[in-house]
């Protein structure tokens, strides 16, 4: 078992399958030593566990949890590209989508759910920059979608 893989195991977790495209784009995409993922919403099972707006038909603590889901799933996107998840040597980026009602300023805690998971799972190299952003909608009237940069060797 993988390094990271272990890591998974220890905190109850695993990644899943890449989820499909919704539209026209792939999951991922190689640029020298980076991957960039297309935005990852909270897709269990190929269904979305919630749908509205954080502030009104969603908390911002099941938010939370929506947004560790999106980094499963970008991570499901960037081993399907790289192989192992073990290659990866830095988390650069992460940025958020948060669907919200206009008085919601909770975004970034919101966030906390994805880059908290990363740190469990990477330690000082989950450690990253991120934005935090509130939206009108998103797709699927989904609450969160979360998109990744990573290093990788």
């Amino acid at each position: 078992m993988s390094a990271i893989g272990a890591r998974l195991a220890e905190l109850g977790l695993s990644i899943p399958p890449v989820a499909k495209p919704v539209a026209a784009y792939v999951p991922a995409v190689i640029s020298a030593h980076h991957v960039f993922t297309a935005g990852q919403l909270p897709f269990v099972d190929g269904a979305l566990p919630a749908t509205g707006k954080v502030g009104a038909q969603v908390s911002a603590e099941d938010a939370a949890g929506y947004a560790a889901r999106c980094v499963l799933n970008a991570l499901a996107a960037v081993e399907s590209v790289i192989g192992s998840l073990d290659r990866i040597t830095r988390i650069v980026k992460v940025t958020g989508f948060v669907a919200s009602t206009p008085d919601f300023t909770g975004q970034p805690a919101v966030l906390n759910g994805a880059s908290e998971l990363l740190g469990e799972i990477f330690g000082e190299i989950g450690v990253h920059a991120r934005s935090a952003v509130g939206v009108a909608v998103l797709p699927l009237d989904a609450p969160v979608e979360v998109e990744l940069i990573v290093e990788f060797a």
